[in-house]
C-alpha cells in the first residue's frame, strides 16, 4: 500500500503547480492531503475529483479558507470518519479518517501555535487531547497510520538550525515532550523507521533561505514499524513550503 501525504496551503494554489498531474504519475492508494483552505463545494474542475479516487473533505466550519483536510482513495473504504470526537476542534477542519478491515489512515493538520501565545495555547490543548485519544484507540483490532502537518520536532536532527535557534516551531520542551512520549507509548516514527540520516526535510516554514525542519510524517501504530518498504521525501517537486512524503507499507487494504 503507498501512501502519499501532504501540506498543500491551499488545495487549489497547489493544483495550479501541478499537484494532481503529479499525483496522477505517483498512483498512491491513498492521497492525505493538509491544510487545504477550501470547501468541497467551491472547488471548480474535475482535475479534484478523480475518476479513480474517491475524495472526501473536511473543512473549517467557520472559514472554509483556513486549515481543513482531504482523503483521496483509491480503494473504496468501510468508513469515513470526520473529525476526533473533540467538541472544542472538530469544526476546525483538523482530521479526517479512512477506515478499512485491518488498518485505519488518517489526515491531521494539528493546529500552529506560531502567531501568538494564545495559538501556543491551543495548540497546546489539542495535544492535551489527541494524546489520551491515540493511546485509547491503539488498543484496537487494526493498525493506524496518521499522515499529518504534525508541527512538532522531536529531536535536534530534524531541524536543520537546532544548535542556533530557540524559536523553532515545534520544538519547545513541552513539544519534544510530548512527541517523545508518543513514541514511548505504541507509536513509531514511519519515515525515521528506514532513514536515519540527517538532512532529511518537509519544511521551509520562512522560505528556501532560512532554516528547514522535517515535522511532515506518518505516525503509526508500532506493529507497522517492521512493515515500511521504503519511505522518501520529494524534494524535486514544490508545490506549497512543505515537500510530500511517500512511504510504502507491507498491507493490503
Amino acid at each position: 500500500m503507498k501512501v502519499v501525504s501532504l501540506v498543500v496551503e491551499g488545495l487549489e494554489q497547489a493544483q495550479e503547480a501541478g499537484l494532481f498531474d503529479w499525483l496522477h504519475e505517483e498512483d498512491a492508494d491513498i492521497v492525505c492531503l493538509q491544510d487545504t483552505r477550501c470547501s468541497e463545494y467551491t472547488l471548480k474542475g474535475d482535475v479534484y475529483f478523480p475518476d479513480n479516487y474517491s475524495p472526501y473533505f473536511v473543512d473549517d466550519f467557520d472559514n472554509p479558507k483556513r486549515n481543513g483536510v482531504a482523503i483521496y482513495c483509491k480503494k473504496l473504504p468501510k468508513a469515513i470518519m470526520f473529525g476526533l470526537g473533540f467538541t472544542d476542534f472538530d469544526s476546525r477542519g483538523l482530521y479526517i479518517q479512512a477506515d478499512y478491515p485491518n488498518v485505519s489512515v488518517g489526515s491531521l493538520l494539528v493546529p500552529s501555535g506560531r502567531a501568538s501565545d494564545e495559538d501556543m495555547n491551543i495548540k497546546l490543548k489539542f495535544l492535551a487531547q489527541l494524546g489520551p485519544h491515540l493511546q485509547k484507540i491503539k488498543n484496537k483490532r487494526r493498525d493506524f497510520i496518521i499522515c499529518g502537518g504534525w508541527e512538532l520536532i522531536g529531536q535536534p536532527i530534524d531541524a536543520e538550525e537546532a544548535g542556533n535557534r530557540i524559536d523553532i516551531p515545534g520544538f519547545s520542551d513541552i513539544e519534544q515532550a510530548w512527541l517523545q512520549e508518543l513514541y514511548q507509548n505504541g507509536y513509531c516514527d514511519a519515515f525515521r523507521s528506514l532513514n536515519t540520516g540527517s538532512e532529511e526535510f518537509t519544511w521551509w516554514p520562512e522560505g528556501d533561505d532560512a532554516g528547514a525542519l522535517r515535522s511532515d510524517t506518518h505516525i503509526t501504530s508500532l506493529s507497522l514499524e517492521g512493515r515500511v518498504d521504503s519511505a522518501v521525501i520529494n524534494t524535486n517537486d514544490a508545490f506549497s513550503n512543505h515537500a510530500p512524503v511517500i512511504i510504502e507499507y507491507d498491507v493490503e487494504l
